[in-house]
């Protein structure tokens, strides 16, 4: 993956020193609210071509969202940190990406903030942990990494590369997305009135938006800036299939049982990443309307 050089976002606050600091994430599975209006639903079917009685149905009695208590200030990455120099590439380009296409439906985007912390960090969603993994929180509308991921996401998960790293960014960014129309918040409350087994198939059907998501900003990044490598791709397919539940399950010596899954299988985390990478479009990205 060719970054270096690319413009690099001014939206990443380093909390790496011990400074102050989820929604759905890699390995957590915070909660908050979202907004959820009529407005939204029909902005929402104009940018992303979902059907908007679909996004209506997501959308509906979502509230606003919560008050979060003011941070201390933050600091820049340090000029010399590759790593957090690579974070703020990628997350430049999602800000581009998503930019182009909430204007091409006449809507503003509004980017979100990423954080990045060591071992803990506290959030307007609770005290976060780098055993976590990356995770959004809608609250306070940030993307939080521990950087020490990169290292179990290729020797411990086995996806090493670049590329799979843009693929986590992209699926948190992908949250927020999912965020600013209010999806997260409605499913919060559909959670909160199922059962375990269906709050946990609500989770599913949302992680695996976020992944293919995450494949539909792949698709519009390549076209603009043609940075990636042959392998690029199958590095973060890797990825994908190496934080399945199954996956995750037998790697930790447990029984694969579907009823527990809240981010997908393997299989399923590929398809949705694959289908948003080659449709290029979000209408692709209806995870909640398909049969299974």
């Amino acid at each position: 993956m060719r970054w270096e050089g690319h413009r690099e976002s001014e939206n990443v606050e380093d909390y790496r020193d011990g400074g102050p600091g989820g929604g759905g994430g890699f390995g957590l599975g915070g909660r908050s609210i979202g907004i959820g209006t009529v407005v939204l639903a029909l902005v929402g079917s104009l940018v992303f071509g979902i059907n908007p009685l679909t996004m209506l149905s997501l959308l509906s009695g979502g509230g606003a969202p919560a008050p979060v208590q003011q941070q201390a200030p933050h600091q820049a990455p340090p000029a010399g940190d590759r790593d957090a120099r690579f974070v703020a590439t990628v997350l430049a380009d999602t800000e581009d990406v998503w930019g182009r296409v909430f204007a091409a439906g006449g809507a503003a985007y509004q980017a979100p903030k990423l954080v990045l912390f060591d071992g803990a960090v506290r959030t307007a969603c609770g005290a976060g942990q780098a055993a976590m993994g990356p995770f959004y929180c809608p609250a306070d509308q940030r993307v939080y990494i521990d950087l020490s991921f990169w290292r179990t996401l290729g020797s411990q998960l086995g996806a090493p590369g670049e590329f799979a790293r843009a693929y986590v960014i992209a699926h948190e960014v992908g949250h927020h997305v999912q965020n600013l129309l209010g999806v997260s918040g409605k499913v919060e409350q559909l959670r909160a009135r199922s059962g375990q087994q269906q709050a946990n198939a609500l989770s599913v059907r949302t992680e695996l938006q976020a992944d293919c998501l995450a494949g539909v900003w792949a698709h519009h990044s390549q076209q603009s800036k043609r940075w990636l490598d042959p392998g690029d791709i199958e590095s973060a397919i890797q990825a994908a299939g190496r934080i399945g539940d199954d996956a995750l399950q037998r790697s930790a010596g447990q029984a694969v049982v579907p009823e527990r899954f809240t981010h997908g299988s393997s299989a399923q985390r590929v398809r949705w990443f694959d289908t948003g990478w080659k449709a290029g479009s979000v209408q692709a990205c209806d995870t909640f309307a398909a049969r299974s």
